[in-house]
């Protein structure tokens, strides 16, 4: 018996994280608020319009991540949104995520999952497309 798949772990991969950038996202729309999520960018230093950049960023590259479409260069594209959240958030309180505001464990899991992602990729072994 066969034990190892790789397109069904590019599948699986793929769509947990689509469903967490997704997630991401929609916190951002649905609990803070587009103009909140501006505000909160602009009190890091950043101009406010980032925030409505970052917030379409995730949930249109969660939905492309769960669908399939250019997974992989979605995955590697979403890497630079979350170190920004280490750099500029969460890199301060520490490793662990229940610190208070938020560790950076978090964000570092989702960049190694999606670089993980861009070099596995999102079709069968010997179907790959750069």
């Amino acid at each position: 018996m066969h034990t190892t798949s790789p397109a069904l772990s590019a599948l699986i991969l793929r769509v947990s994280l689509g469903l967490m950038y997704l997630a991401h996202g929609a916190t951002k729309l649905f609990v803070f608020g587009p103009a909140g999520t501006a505000q909160f960018f602009s009190s890091l230093g950043l101009p406010g319009f980032v925030g409505y950049l970052s917030m379409a960023a995730e949930l249109a590259g969660g939905l492309l991540l769960i669908v399939g479409f250019k997974a992989r260069w979605i995955a590697l594209a979403l890497v630079p949104l979350l170190a920004g959240t280490i750099i500029l958030v969460h890199g301060a309180n520490g490793w662990m995520f229940t610190n208070q505001g938020g560790g950076w464990e978090y964000s570092a899991f989702l960049i190694t999952s999606s670089l993980a992602l861009f070099l596995l990729g999102d079709k069968p072994a010997g179907q790959q497309q750069a």
